[in-house]
């Protein structure tokens, strides 16, 4: 699971920019495929498990919620 980490708002924004980066670039393309896969399964879950996409046919497409 990731960690959330929060930030003092007088860090310039271009600093967490250039930190987060760096952790991005630093990991395999193996670890940056899963954490795309963790990130899914968490919006799945706080979605109330139904997906955010759905196969339209044409690839997927993000679908805004009806309000």
């Amino acid at each position: 699971m990731g960690k959330l980490k929060i930030y003092d708002i007088n860090t310039p924004r271009e600093t967490i920019v250039e930190e987060r980066d760096a952790i991005y670039l630093s990991r395999t393309p193996e670890q940056r495929f899963f954490a795309v896969l963790q990130l899914n399964h968490i919006s799945v879950a706080m979605n109330g498990g139904k997906p955010l996409k759905y196969p339209q046919g044409k690839g997927l497409v993000i679908r805004k919620p009806t309000a």
